[in-house]
């Protein structure tokens, strides 16, 4: 499978969509901050400045009192019949003066702002007001007396706003050529109304401060905070008109300065720039949250992808490996009612199925194997009869009767054992005496031949499958002694050691190189086929399905000349892995022994790929079974 699985895949894809969105929408963000930020400072700015507007337009008006009244009728003849000092007011003077302080009370009423005028006559000596006319301190006004506007601190933290105007305007600085002065005043309490009506409803804490003088703050002002603000505000320098951002308790504040240009105040108004910035971060932590949200039901919906359908098809596809290297045991777990579990349900239909018919075409060539085997046991081959008989009849001629007694047991012996049909197992030592009685009836038949067979006793009454050793002593007289054409010599010895027995042939023979018996072994591994007619073929497979996969056929020079073939297999008691059942085993032998010694067929597979030739008539002696 693939390295990076559906998983993975699916999660970059996912990581992939949302960095350019997230990219996108934090340099969007960035760009909406600084133009929110400007038309903040903006509207901020126009704000005040309309307040402050409005604050100045209330001022100039009301410093426009003095010169309206100085052109009434009443405040004229007041001048003009004052220019000389009189003992004592008439009737006629008090009807003016009532006149003159009602035109005051109107005057005074006209505007929002709480205010007061008063008309200090010096001829008079007296201060005249809505609703008294009462003396002064020549002295207190003389150092009161100062162009424009001036505020002086009052009770109560309030501080008042007065301008003096003086008739005839000449005579400013020298009080003793006045003859009439009139004060507008108002006080503080009207600014701290406007910044409470200003500040109604928002986040901002608005107040007036002048160099060198004092604060006038809102009704619910943090007076501390403002007054921290003004300290950091001086140390920047100069206060001028405009925005910045100053940094108290830590905290970043938007500050707002608009100067009066009559008043000579500033009007600041600082906002946490927290606050402002709240709806944005509110919305860029929804943003964020919704991308984290977004990637991680990706994440899972990526998860139930790869569990529902990669996971499934991975089994699939490894199941369809071990299928392809003939594991026909290997089965899926359907789960759940999805599609896959029905795939799983006929993929394990369909393995038992091809298991089936594997093991029935596999048993039913078994079967025809046996079934050759049992007419080969059921026939004599004509060849091998009637050189035994040609051998009976001149030993007859010659008068050797006790070279035709001994052709005549040993082939009563080799025929009888080979024709017996009905026994799945023999002993090693009935074995081993049919490859005596064999080898015996090609001793006698032919010259030059020695063999010697070794059987521990212990190992007498050890259970093989017939015909298991008689095909290597064919194949070592038929395929070496005979292909060399010499003095022959087989050797056969039975040992064991550590649980696994084994049966060693040796012959003198022709022999093989590596490369030849790299070739048979590869032939001897191939599966069953209708060529299966090489009894070395048959008593390999037979080892390995009767004993297991560590039982088997190995080839090696052997020490006499010629080649060495060795059988091994685990002892009861001793097995490293299963064997096969009882009815497929014992078929297994029958179908091997079928190309048996018993047929002395030209036609029979051997290792060498030769054909028998005869060879001379010697007297060998065979050693006796143990």
């Amino acid at each position: 499978m693939p390295k990076h699985n559906l998983f993975k895949k699916i999660a970059l894809i996912l990581f992939a969509l949302l960095v350019p969105i997230v990219a996108l929408y934090v340099l969007s963000n960035r760009i909406s901050t600084d133009v929110l930020r400007d038309e903040l400072n903006d509207s901020n700015a126009n704000r005040l400045a309309f307040f402050q507007h409005q604050a100045d337009t209330t001022i100039q008006s009301i410093a426009m009192w003095p010169n309206l009244l100085m052109h009434d009728p009443d405040i004229t003849e007041l001048r003009h019949t004052f220019e000389s000092p009189v003992p004592s007011l008439g009737l006629d003077q008090i009807m003016l003066v009532k006149r003159i302080q009602r035109k005051l009370s109107i005057q005074e009423n006209s505007s929002n702002w709480s205010s007061t005028l008063s008309i200090y006559s010096p001829v008079l000596g007296r201060v005249l007001t809505s609703s008294n006319a009462a003396p002064y301190d020549p002295d207190e006004l003389t150092r009161r007396l100062k162009p424009g506007w001036h505020v002086e601190p009052a009770e109560g933290g309030r501080y008042l706003f007065s301008l003096f105007t003086i008739s005839p305007y000449v005579t400013e600085d020298r009080l003793h050529n006045v003859n009439l002065v009139i004060e507008v005043q108002f006080d503080s309490s009207n600014l701290v109304h406007m910044l409470d009506q200003f500040k109604i409803g928002d986040r901002r804490d608005p107040f007036y401060y002048m160099p060198g003088v004092g604060a006038v703050y809102n009704s619910t002002a943090d007076s501390a905070a403002a007054d921290r603000l003004v300290e950091l505000l001086e140390e920047e320098g100069e206060l001028s008109t405009g925005s910045r951002t100053v940094t108290l308790d830590g905290q970043p504040y938007l500050v707002y300065l608009q100067k009066s240009d009559i008043a000579e105040w500033y009007l600041i108004d600082y906002i946490p720039l927290a606050e402002v910035m709240q709806p944005i971060k509110r919305t860029n932590l929804l943003f964020y949250v919704s991308v984290g949200s977004l990637l991680l039901m990706g994440c899972v919906m990526a998860y139930v992808l790869y569990a529902q359908v990669q996971s499934p098809l991975k089994q699939l596809v490894t199941s369809f490996q071990r299928l392809k290297l003939e594991d026909y045991t290997v089965r899926l777990k359907p789960r759940g009612k999805s599609e896959f579990a029905f795939v799983f349900q006929r993929f394990n239909s369909m393995v038992e199925q091809i298991q089936e018919l594997f093991n029935r075409v596999y048993l039913e060539r078994l079967r025809v194997q046996e079934a050759r085997l049992k007419q080969l046991q059921s026939q004599i081959n004509p060849h091998f009869f009637h050189n035994s008989i040609s051998f009976i009849s001149s030993m007859a001629k010659m008068k050797n009767h006790q070279a035709i007694i001994a052709m005549a047991e040993n082939l009563s012996s080799y025929f009888r054992y080979a024709t017996r049909q009905e026994r799945d197992f023999v002993t090693l030592e009935e074995e081993l005496q049919f490859v005596g009685s064999y080898l015996e009836i090609y001793k006698l038949r032919r010259s030059r031949l020695t063999f010697t067979i070794e059987l521990p006793s212990r190992l007498r009454h050890l259970h093989v499958p017939p015909l298991l050793i008689q095909p290597l002593a064919e194949n070592a007289v038929r395929h070496g002694i005979e292909a060399n054409g010499g003095e022959g010599l087989i050797r056969i010895a039975v040992g064991e050691a550590d649980g696994v027995c084994r049966v060693t042939v040796d012959d003198n023979g022709k022999g093989l190189n590596e490369e030849a018996r790299s070739h048979l072994m590869r032939r001897l591994a191939e599966p069953m086929d209708e060529r299966a007619g090489c009894g070395l073929w048959n008593v390999n497979q037979r080892l390995y399905l009767r004993y297991g996969p560590d039982a088997g056929m190995r080839m090696e020079p052997s020490p006499l000349g010629g080649l060495r073939i060795v059988l091994e297999w685990r002892l009861a008691g001793h097995a490293a892995s299963g064997t096969p059942d009882a009815v497929t085993a014992a078929a297994t032998d029958a179908a091997a022994s079928a190309e048996t010694p018993a047929a002395e067929s030209a036609a029979d597979e051997d290792a060498y790929g030769e054909a028998a030739r005869p060879i001379p008539h010697v007297h060998a002696k065979a050693r006796e079974l143990p």
